[in-house]
């Protein structure tokens, strides 16, 4: 309707501009009262207007109808791939997200948004498989913990000759396997926070964050017989302090659980042309390369095991990319080849934001 407005509106203005020069002038006699005699004065003839307005008054209803008709002709043939497009949208759903949109046609716009809400299918897909399989796997890993729990409590309530000692030491592996449910419980929420984006950001460096957190694992790092060496330059960082805390703090606990006896841990912050960084490496068993990808998924442990000999549920290098990722840092992961792994977070300027 718009379309056939705008068509009947232009005809409108193209039939008035086309009839005003009808107006023509001729030359006739009039006799001037109280004057000398007769003089020639321009004088107005209508004599072809109403018969071109006649025809006008017909071509406008005519050009009306054909404006309508081609109007629907053409926006029908327009809009058929946005109802394409709407049916997929309609139809769309966490289990038939592997559709695609196929638009063909000379309307570029409708390509381009088709491809778009492919891409957007795709993000979503991937989304969705990964919430599955994160769901899968945190079921799996708080179900054991539990499962243990209940098999310790029956073996001690199953036993008529069950000492005031021997119930104690059940209580205590009860509380123990507890433990380790509260640390998975903590990953799993950091992790999710990590994953869910900074809702606001403040100054902090980099720097202090680190020697906080070396400082409180010192005496794991005596007990593993592991050197921690350190070189904390000022590193101003703009984004969630708690949350920095978390990503150097399951760095340190990874580079010393994953080490060997007499090993080293480097800790380095500073600023760079880049922007502040964070950089620690450690020695430690030999990591394939094409593991390092691996290893920063949910739950994946080095030889495909679910849970380390030295702890852990395989959530730490998996906190540290959902961390670097919400603070738009560039996470770097290489296996060294005397073993162990050097990372480095780089974190853009905070003058770029």
């Amino acid at each position: 309707m718009l379309y056939a407005a705008l068509l009947l509106g232009s005809g409108l203005v193209l039939l008035v501009l086309a009839d005003l020069p009808l107006l023509r002038f001729g030359q006739v006699q009039e006799h001037v009262p109280g004057g000398s005699g007769a003089r020639t004065v321009p004088s107005r003839s209508w004599t072809d207007l109403p018969e071109v307005l006649g025809y006008s008054a017909i071509a406008l209803p005519v050009l009306a109808v054909a404006a309508v008709a081609l109007g629907w002709l053409v926006a029908d043939r327009a809009v058929r791939p946005l109802r394409a497009i709407t049916r997929a949208a309609r139809t769309v759903s966490a289990s038939s997200l592997g559709e695609r949109l196929s638009l063909t046609g000379g309307y570029t716009e409708f390509r381009e948004l088709g491809d778009t809400l492919n891409g957007l299918f795709g993000r979503l897909e991937a989304a969705f498989e990964s919430q599955r399989h994160f769901v899968a796997n945190a079921s799996h890993e708080l179900r054991t913990p539990l499962a243990a729990e209940r098999t310790v409590l029956q073996v001690a309530l199953a036993d008529p000759g069950a000492s005031a000692e021997s119930l104690r030491a059940a209580c205590r592996q009860v509380l123990e396997l507890g433990e380790q449910q509260e640390l998975l419980v903590d990953a799993l929420l950091t992790l999710a926070t990590s994953q869910s984006g900074l809702p606001c950001r403040e100054p902090f460096d980099l720097a202090e964050v680190a020697a906080r957190v070396v400082t409180g694992r010192q005496s794991e790092a005596d007990r593993l017989n592991v050197r921690v060496a350190i070189s904390l330059d000022p590193a101003s960082v703009l984004g969630a302090p708690h949350l920095a805390e978390s990503l150097v703090a399951n760095l340190v606990d990874n580079a010393l659980r994953h080490n060997v006896p007499d090993g080293e841990v480097r800790v380095e912050t500073g600023a760079s042309s880049s922007g502040p960084y964070l950089s620690i490496s450690n020695s430690g068993p030999v990591i394939p390369p094409a593991e390092v990808e691996r290893l920063l998924e949910p739950f994946q442990q080095l030889n495909g095991e679910r849970t380390g000999r030295g702890g852990g549920h395989g959530l730490g290098l998996a906190i540290i990319a959902a961390v670097a990722g919400a603070h738009d840092a560039d996470l770097a992961v290489r296996a060294r080849p005397q073993g162990g792994l050097d990372i480095t977070v780089m974190f853009r300027p905070a003058a770029s934001r």
